[in-house]
């Protein structure tokens, strides 16, 4: 029988299902309905789906928390999606409680020992506080609900790399959709009803990727393992152990994988691997090619956004013919590359990337119909991608458009630098950004974070580089920090390293 399996425990489909009938009673028992959302702050647990699938069902839409934040972002989410309930787990709510509003309903969710092992969570905090609320006694204590599901799309939080973030909901599915939908899961995902299939979830379902991931899973009775927190041998034990077929991965776990010595990568069999999707970020194509050799033509990749959906994807065939593309477009995508005065760019002509998977419902920014409106064109959204399309109609990307540094007139895109950087010895991880320069506008600033007992200079990225790029690609200024800014998705936070540096509390290494 299929199952949702978290360290020692395992749950199977119908106890689940039985689990989220029971929390929808309780939910309508409060008064959900009619759309109004339901917050949780989780990490991927069992509870995560308890939660969602009640929500769901009564038509309200869930709002995943990254559980990365504080008190005051926190606070900001729940004010402004509306949400009155809040699901969290309980070694989170230090970080947080501080700033909860006074009339929420809050659900505390035991930390389970997988987890509290993962993060090193002292014993007394995986504990419900007392006089608060137990998740698991309270959803037990009703009789399951007999109605209906009426069916939500979850209500993700951008990342906020510009400012505030913006809660993206999306519109009902009409039936056609549904079905357009599905079948771009299975091209993208590769997941389908009626196959064996065994889903290893790493990423934090918070993230909108991997919540799609996941919850597709959940929806066609796959096998699901849940990883509590990505470790490279970790995860090769749970594919051995569990005999695992599909993952959803970023790069940032490429590279870890990589680094693993020979002898480790040789101690798990990892014939059961079917496929293998990536997304989030972009994949240099040496990584990308060193995974294919490893594993096989199994690592495919998918391009696009909370508000697009995917309307881009390629095949691992495709990858090594097409080194560096992101993919082309699949049923339902559309990609445009429009210029600053909105006429489209030329083939091979980098401009900004304007797209949308029609399979899926459009969105809006919920109480933000400006934002909403900026971000459109010819019916198209844009998240700030730079980027050309070829003459066979595949996508490559340049950069952010906020993440471009102009110096000296010349446009320099910083990922084509991370990329070169990320194949350095040494380097774990590293960004790249523009800073204000009074000769120039702007030049190059690169913070790295070595690899543990790693020996790294300034000079030695300098020489390193400059055998790969062009002189006025190499940054003249390098921090190294011990740890970079960033979401367990891989994400870097470029814009707490710029503000950082405006603060004064980054200095380049001499």
């Amino acid at each position: 029988m299929t199952s949702i399996i978290s360290g020692d425990r395992a749950i199977s489909y119908p106890e689940m299902h039985a689990r989220i009938a029971r929390a929808a009673a309780g939910f309508k028992v409060l008064g959900l309905g009619g759309g109004t959302p339901v917050a949780m702050m989780l990490r991927n647990d069992l509870a995560l789906f308890e939660v969602s699938g009640a929500a769901a069902a009564l038509g309200s839409p869930v709002v995943p928390i990254n559980w990365h934040l504080k008190a005051e972002e926190v606070a900001y989410i729940l004010a402004d999606s509306g949400a009155e309930i809040l699901v969290c787990h309980a070694d989170l709510l230090p970080q947080i409680r501080d700033g909860l509003p006074q009339h929420l309903k809050l659900f505390v969710v035991t930390t389970p020992p997988e987890i509290a092992a993962a993060f090193n969570v002292p014993m007394p905090l995986t504990r419900v506080p007392e006089g608060m609320t137990d998740w698991d006694d309270w959803r037990d204590s009703h009789a399951p609900s007999q109605a209906p599901a009426i069916g939500s799309a979850p209500m993700f939080y951008t990342s906020g790399t510009t400012g505030l973030p913006k809660g993206v909901r999306r519109k009902p599915m009409q039936p056609e959709q549904q079905a357009a939908s599905a079948r771009v899961g299975t091209i993208a995902y590769g997941i389908k009803a009626g196959d064996s299939q065994v889903i290893l979830m790493n990423g934090p379902m918070y993230h909108s990727a991997p919540n799609s991931y996941g919850m597709l899973a959940f929806r066609n009775g796959c096998t699901i393992v849940l990883e509590p927190r990505f470790d490279p041998e970790d995860m090769l034990h749970l594919i051995a152990r569990h005999r695992v077929t599909h993952m959803h991965m970023v790069p940032t776990m490429f590279v870890r994988l990589l680094r693993l010595p020979d002898e480790v990568k040789r101690r798990y069999a990892l014939s059961s691997l079917r496929f293998i999707v990536h997304g989030a970020a972009p994949c240099p194509p040496q990584v990308k090619r060193a995974m294919i050799d490893w594993w096989g033509p199994v690592v495919h990749e998918y391009f696009g956004s909370t508000e697009t959906g995917i309307p881009v994807w390629h095949s691992a065939e495709e990858a090594l013919a097409k080194p560096g593309t992101v993919g082309r477009a699949i049923e339902g995508g559309i990609v445009k590359i429009f210029r600053p005065d909105g006429e489209l760019c030329d083939v091979n002509e980098p401009g900004e990337i304007f797209m949308r998977q029609v399979a899926i419902s459009d969105f809006d920014y919920h109480g933000n119909a400006e934002a909403r409106a900026e971000a459109g064109r010819d019916g198209l959204i844009s998240v700030g991608d730079i980027g050309y399309l070829d003459a066979d109609g595949y996508l490559f990307l340049c950069d952010r458009k906020r993440d471009m540094v102009i110096s000296g007139g010349v446009n320099i895109y910083p990922a084509e630098i991370e990329n070169a950087l990320i194949g350095m010895d040494g380097v774990r991880d590293c960004a790249v950004f523009g800073i204000p320069d009074d000769e120039f506008g702007e030049r190059l600033f690169a913070c790295i974070e070595p690899e543990a007992n790693a020996t790294l200079t300034s000079r030695a990225v300098q020489t390193f580089l400059r055998g790969r790029l062009a002189n006025f690609k190499v940054p003249k200024d390098i921090q190294f920090l011990d740890a970079l800014p960033r979401e367990a998705s891989g994400k870097i936070f470029k814009r707490k390293l710029r503000d950082l540096h405006a603060e004064g509390g980054l200095r380049a290494a001499t």
